[in-house]
């Protein structure tokens, strides 16, 4: 058997899921049993009837699965190099700080974060529900992080006070992009509408066609009258918009905004680490009780939403 034959052997034989985000090298999307963005994994870890869930993400995206998973086996195959930057910019004692400067002001943070830090919000996002999830609180003021470009999208989204933490906080592979980038490729490619992830920089957001997450990206691609499409996002979203284009017989120009935009933590999960994460059921998450408890509660608010 070659090595995609054996990790699906070991995944029957274990009852095991295999989930995967738009990020992850091609050859790891196809062997998914489902790809998605962050809403949809988070759904999917969710609703999942697997015993074993084998995550292929960076590390905040397993601790999400495991929270709405307590009781399941959840393994991610790589668990040395899949942190994530910007989730690790936005630690506990930061939130706890900014609360006693605003303690009236309602938490959400972006999914892209720890469990620990989940724990204290009062509801989480991702970037296609971020607008809808602070706009569904009354109070008007809002702490809003990590991703201080995706708290612009909002404010621009919303009339409540949209209150950073931390000051800076980024994803260093949507920071790349620039407006010359997008006039250079806009030149090249006239007819080509631009689609612009709100983690990039506001400036580059008021010039796209669309601002969307990549959830979004993949139901326009499919569904619009537009045959080129400027994709502003990690390189490999490219590869899900393709997966999904050959599913219903489409063909259409993908053309990335910069070839160089790589999250190098999305790349260190590679088939042979899920073939050894599934033989010998490592490596495992395992999170506090009372993280969990609380991390699920602000997670369930925003899919309550």
């Amino acid at each position: 058997m070659d090595i995609i034959e054996r990790i699906n052997k070991l995944k029957n034989e274990k009852n095991a899921v295999i989930l995967a985000h738009n990020y992850q090298p091609e050859e790891i999307q196809k062997i998914a049993d489902i790809i998605g963005d962050s809403l949809e994994l988070c759904i999917a870890a969710r609703d999942t009837d697997a015993d074993v869930i084998v995550f292929c993400g960076v590390d905040f995206m397993a601790e999400t699965a495991k929270v709405l998973n307590s009781g399941k086996k959840v393994l991610i195959p790589e668990i040395i190099e899949t942190d994530c930057p910007m989730a690790h910019q936005l630690p506990p004692e930061v939130i706890l700080d900014a609360k006693k400067e605003y303690p009236d002001a309602k938490v959400v943070i972006y999914v892209n974060t720890l469990a620990s830090a989940k724990a204290l919000a009062d509801a989480t996002c991702t970037s296609a529900n971020a607008d809808r999830v602070v706009n569904s609180f009354e109070e008007n003021e809002v702490l809003f992080g990590p991703d201080n470009n995706l708290g612009y999208f909002v404010s621009k989204r919303s009339n409540k006070k949209i209150i950073p933490m931390p000051e800076g906080g980024h994803c260093y592979v949507h920071k790349m992009f620039t407006i010359d980038d997008a006039k250079a490729v806009k030149e090249k490619y006239p007819n080509a509408e631009l689609l612009i992830h709100p983690e990039s920089d506001p400036k580059l957001q008021e010039s796209a066609d669309y601002v969307m997450s990549t959830g979004g990206m993949v139901k326009h691609v499919l569904n619009s009258e537009c045959s080129e499409f400027i994709i502003g996002t990690e390189c490999d979203m490219i590869s899900r918009l393709k997966i999904e284009l050959e599913k219903v017989g489409k063909s259409k120009k993908l053309i990335p905004l910069r070839t160089d935009a790589i999250c190098k933590s999305m790349k260190n999960i590679t088939l042979e680490k899920i073939e050894q994460c599934l033989l010998e059921e490592k490596h495992e998450i395992t999170l506090d009780e009372k993280i969990i408890e609380n991390a699920r509660k602000a997670i369930e608010r925003m899919l309550s939403i």
